[in-house]
């Protein structure tokens, strides 16, 4: 496998010198800048990405302001990315950063994979990048353009094949401003040319000729991947309780999913209008109005998903077991994370 990454360098990086797309983090590509642009990516689009990070950088925009950056304010920067434990981990490593390093990301890979939330995959990207070390940045995208080239048969989800690619990687891996431009042209072939999902554009790639899956025309074989269990599904009552023009919201727990954010009080179970009323009365809620159904909804997490029945529920008077927020202070104040999507557009609209 060495001999044949090693032809793949210089056609790759020609083609990347004219390919790459114009993105926000890539004018500047400081250790910081692609530290908070990979941290974004991951499951993320780019398209999605692009306005999130421009204004990260101008409310934090160095390590130092990151450390300071209250947990509450930085929930709201990160608000629709989803995966909020990439926030809280991008916190703790610039409060690692301030009081280790100086306020400045470490320049070794080791150093870099030992900050909270930085893998091996962030780590090479930011080492070579950033800093350009012969250090790759293996991900899903690298995996299939390297195993399609390859006609590699092993499940990329085992650890052991991500270790096979990212040794035979390092060993071709050029330094300085190469390294940069390789790690970053990986990630773009696979991204918009060698696509995760239907056929590979290979009329548009330059690596074509070298590539033993488009010889044998079975690209869509590679790679092999282990099929994804069953999400576990999980119905759900939200309810929208209202007093006046403000809305009920809670904190969710420091621990487990969503965990520190807000949200709209709930029951773990489908409830009819009864069921809803006297879950209002078990939570101490005086109705001053009839429950009212307004919507169904759905949102999905890696491995769960939420079935949602949504009710608005009128009442008297606020209650101390709850914050109430009216939807200018839910909007720009709280940060509701977009399983939430649906009952912040009835909010808008209502």
């Amino acid at each position: 496998m060495v001999s044949e990454l090693e032809d793949i360098i210089p056609p790759l990086l020609y083609w990347y010198s004219g390919a790459a797309r114009v993105l926000p983090w890539r004018s500047d590509p400081t250790p910081y800048h692609v530290w908070i642009s990979e941290i974004m990516l991951q499951q993320t689009r780019v398209e999605a990405v692009k306005d999130y990070y421009t204004r990260f950088m101008e409310a934090l925009p160095t390590p130092l302001a990151l450390a300071a950056c209250d947990g509450e304010e930085l929930n709201k920067l990160w608000q629709g990315l989803g995966y909020y434990s990439r926030a809280r981990n991008l916190k703790r490593a610039a409060e690692q950063i301030r009081d280790l390093w100086g306020g400045e990301l470490p320049d070794t890979y080791d150093a870099l994979r030992a900050l909270p939330g930085v893998g091996a995959y962030t780590a090479g990207a930011i080492a070579s990048i950033a800093f350009g070390l012969p250090e790759p940045a293996v991900d899903g995208n690298v995996l299939r353009v390297i195993t399609r080239l390859t006609r590699n048969p092993e499940d990329i989800m085992k650890q052991s094949t991500k270790d096979v690619v990212t040794e035979a990687l390092r060993r071709v891996y050029p330094s300085g401003e190469d390294a940069s431009a390789l790690t970053q042209a990986l990630m773009e072939l696979g991204a918009t040319v060698c696509v995760p999902n239907g056929a590979p554009h290979c009329t548009e790639c330059p690596l074509r000729e070298m590539c033993q899956a488009h010889e044998a025309g079975d690209e869509l074989s590679y790679p092999v991947k282990t099929p994804k269990k069953e999400r576990t599904v999980m119905e759900r009552s939200v309810f929208l309780v209202r007093c006046g023009e403000k809305y009920a919201l809670r904190k969710r727990a420091d621990k487990g999913l969503l965990a520190g954010l807000w949200e709209f009080p709930a029951a773990e179970q489908y409830l009819d209008k009864n069921g809803v009323s006297a879950w209002a009365e078990e939570n101490g809620l005086a109705l001053c109005g009839p429950c009212v159904s307004v919507g169904e909804a759905k949102h999905i997490f890696t491995h769960i998903e939420w079935r949602m029945r949504i009710f608005e529920i009128p009442v008297k008077e606020e209650n101390n077991a709850f914050v109430f927020a009216d939807k200018a202070a839910i909007r720009d104040i709280y940060c509701v994370p977009s399983a939430f999507k649906a009952m912040l557009g009835y909010i808008e609209k209502h």
